[in-house]
């Protein structure tokens, strides 16, 4: 059995206020994500370093590629999303939101985002908070999403038992 059903067909793009809209992340993206990420790097590793290791500080433009390409591989797949937080013409990134298969036991799926420091506190980051939950409530199949960063810490996340083979 895998994590969603066979005939599943994942949003191509879900609208957002203030003009934004999220869509599956590519390895065309990387030349707007690598200085996004890098931009927030230092508070993207307070929230993700522990769980993840993302982003090192050496990361490079070329292992940014890499892992914009697995992800996109991934989404082919069905095995996890990347969505991409763009403006309209998909000129600028605000940030990323993450659905993936659960690694720890308690849920169907684990759901984390995070927004560029700029828009940390924002009317954005709130209305971003308010239509991840209600999104994949609406548009996804799951029973048990986890928010991770919201529902409970990555510290608690962490130690949480993993989910049984």
């Amino acid at each position: 059995m895998t994590w969603l059903p066979a005939d599943f067909v994942h949003p191509p793009r879900v609208d957002v206020p203030g003009g934004l809209h999220l869509r599956p992340i590519t390895g065309g993206d990387a030349a707007i994500d690598y200085p996004t990420v890098m931009g927030s790097r230092e508070r993207l590793w307070s929230i993700f370093g522990e769980a993840w290791g993302w982003p090192a500080a050496t990361i490079t433009y070329e292992a940014n590629l890499a892992d914009l390409e697995r992800h996109e591989a991934e989404i082919a797949a069905h095995e996890s999303f990347n969505y991409v937080l763009f403006d309209e013409a998909e000129s600028v990134e605000y940030g990323c939101v993450y659905i993936d298969p659960p690694e720890k036991a308690g849920a169907d799926a684990e759901i984390s985002w995070w927004v560029v420091d700029e828009q940390v506190g924002t009317a954005l980051e709130r209305d971003l908070d308010s239509l991840v939950p209600r999104w994949i409530g609406e548009a996804w199949p799951f029973e048990r999403p986890r928010f991770i960063g919201r529902d409970l810490s990555w510290k608690e996340w962490l130690a949480l038992p993993d989910l049984a083979d």
